[in-house]
């Protein structure tokens, strides 16, 4: 069973986070109270304390589409020249940072974490302006946070480190306590279990000293969380449960279905699978409710593992179908085609309220994509249905999932991001990445006496499994040509371990297709050759209709050097990398060999 790992908590923990800059002078609303102050602001929008109105609306508001709604109508009043010209600047740009702030929040937790990232940075920008050191503490939380959830750890650490320096000079107690959580979460997905513990530990004082539940709330569930990946599994459920207690006390179901996916898990653990099935079931319920695309992957996945385990292969297979979908949707932040639709979603809710102007500007950016014709026409044919369409219109929901999946992944995540907000992508070098080269011996025959379409299925079953090992690793998949993969890493984050990381991805690679020759889940098995090289390389975006990622230079041509002289079944590294990884894994020396317009080069043989 596949152990889970927490990413929404990043999420849930920082929500309130933020309010706790700016909201210690009123009581915690519920929902019914924020319901009403919605009321009040459409029938005296015009009101002098309607900027204070949308404020706490934004703040306590725990519906994501609603919160973001509210978010662009303060940043609308704040950016109006003629409204409140009485109002001195700090005090305009407090309200802009708020907005700004809670507009990353809600876009977090609809999973659209570039759109999030945009608008902390704008946060950060006003908080600087206003030389708020406290309030931009708090930021770069919820920045470490979204990198944390894309999977870039080291930079979430960086974040979350200078966020803890600027939080414990500050008098905020309750954010410092938030702080601690988060970068405790972060200590708990890589593992490192007595640091989480640690940050617990000291949240959860501070939160007791404070009182406030929804921190001894969250600080518990986690708390649970680390006892039950350390096998404290009674430990695990009196935490988690005190935990769903006191949310499900003030209706913030959010974090309960990450907590009842780690009940389930608990009790896989103690092999009571009737017990984890219902837990599983009711954290999907909850993930559907709420549209958390994070954890409606996890969920389907995890429901399909545990009816698998049952036996029911029929069933498990549907719910493994629903978890492809929504993984690929989370994992395509890449795909222009879903940086789009989110645009047409985004506006499709404005309208429907009828208090928003339509933004049209990036929508125009991406007009130009073909595919952008078949999603304008579906946007609106929506524009009349109905206001939420994640959760009444199936129909919508299924066509953009079809599409997300009819589209490539074609650029990394920050790739897209500069294309989503500049229209293009400047060419970078990196001074130091690791390539990867692979292809099946004897391919060529197999290609030439299998039918097409065992063919494709065949290489398909590898590639699928390639690409989840590089995803494991945080590596780039960059393209595949026949039956040649290409991968690389440190880029487009630059990192400090990519060669260590590839190493590890190659074993994997290696390991998986000598594991495939005793399985019947392939027409044909091949054996594989790896090669891989450290170095230097320039990487950019190619095409105008369809667009590529690509990366050049002589350290590529020199890891297919490295493939090309490997063997069957062997990883082969070139000197500059085995100088990166010599002291972490066994390594043969092969001695010096030809290289076409590189005269004698040095290879080594990495032990899988």
């Amino acid at each position: 069973m596949k152990k889970y790992t927490i990413l929404v908590l990043y999420i849930f923990a920082y929500i309130y986070n933020a309010s706790f800059i700016y909201s210690q002078d009123f009581t915690k609303y519920d929902q019914a109270s924020v319901d009403s102050l919605k009321q009040v602001y459409h029938k005296n929008s015009n009101d002098e304390n309607i900027w204070f109105i949308l404020k706490t609306i934004i703040q306590e508001e725990t519906n994501p589409e609603q919160k973001l709604y509210y978010a662009n109508l303060l940043i609308e009043h704040t950016e109006r020249n003629t409204e409140y010209l009485n109002l001195d600047i700090n005090t305009i740009l407090n309200y802009k940072s708020i907005a700004y702030i809670q507009k990353g929040n809600a876009l977090q937790l609809l999973g659209e974490y570039h759109e999030a990232l945009d608008a902390y940075f704008k946060s950060m920008e006003l908080a600087k302006a206003d030389k708020d050191e406290d309030f931009a503490g708090s930021l770069l939380v919820s920045i470490a946070d979204t990198y944390s959830i894309i999977g870039n750890s080291e930079t979430a650490q960086k974040y979350y480190d200078e966020a803890l320096v600027k939080l414990r000079k500050s008098k905020n107690t309750l954010d410092l306590a938030s702080a601690l959580l988060n970068a405790g979460d972060e200590y708990l997905k890589t593992k490192q279990f007595s640091k989480a513990l640690e940050n617990f530990n000291e949240s959860g004082k501070l939160f007791e000293l404070l009182n406030h539940p929804v921190g001894k709330a969250y600080n518990k569930g986690n708390t649970g969380m680390v006892y039950a990946k350390q096998g404290k599994h009674e430990l695990a459920k009196a935490n988690i449960n005190e935990a769903i207690t006191i949310l499900e006390d003030i209706e913030d179901f959010y974090p309960i279905s990450v907590y009842l996916h780690a009940m389930s898990d608990i009790y896989v653990e103690q092999q009571d699978y009737i017990t984890a099935l219902d837990y599983g079931y009711r954290s999907l319920d909850l993930a559907k409710t709420y549209n958390l695309k994070d954890q409606l992957s996890e969920a389907n996945l995890q429901l399909s593992e545990l009816l698998e385990l049952i036996g029911n292969s029929q069933e498990a297979l549907e719910y493994y179908k629903t978890h492809i979908v929504y993984r690929d949707s989370l994992r395509n932040l890449e795909n222009i085609q879903k940086l789009a639709n989110h645009e047409v979603e985004r506006n499709e809710l404005k309208v429907e309220n009828l208090e928003q102007k339509r933004k049209t500007q990036r929508i125009l950016l991406w007009s130009t994509i073909g595919v952008l014709v078949f999603i304008g026409i579906f946007a609106y044919g929506l524009f009349n249905r109905n206001k939420f369409i994640h959760k009444t219109n199936t129909i919508i929901s299924a066509e953009k999932e079809r599409s997300d999946n009819l589209l490539l992944n074609i650029l990394p995540e920050e790739t897209a991001h500069e294309l989503k907000t500049n229209g293009r992508v400047e060419a970078k070098k990196f001074e130091s990445v690791t390539v990867l080269f692979s292809d099946f011996k004897g391919f060529t025959h197999y290609a030439e006496n299998l039918p097409p379409e065992v063919l494709v299925e065949t290489v398909d079953h590898y590639f699928s499994e390639f690409d989840l090992i590089m995803e494991k690793y945080n590596l780039e998949k960059i393209k595949t040509v026949g039956d040649a993969y290409m991968a690389a890493g440190g880029l487009p984050f630059e990192t400090q371990d990519h060669a260590k990381k590839m190493i590890l991805a190659a074993k994997d690679m290696a390991e998986f297709v000598a594991n495939a020759k005793h399985d019947d889940k392939t027409s044909a098995t091949f054996d594989i050759r790896i090669g891989i090289n450290t170095g230097p390389v320039v990487a950019g975006v190619v095409g105008t209709k369809k667009f590529a990622y690509d990366i050049w230079g002589d350290t590529v041509n020199i890891a297919s050097r490295m493939e090309s002289n490997s063997e069957p079944g062997r990883i082969n590294i070139s000197d500059e990398t085995y100088k990166h990884i010599k002291s972490d894994f066994d390594c043969e020396y092969r001695g010096t060999f030809e290289v076409k317009n590189r005269g004698q080069m040095k290879m080594y043989f990495v032990n899988v």
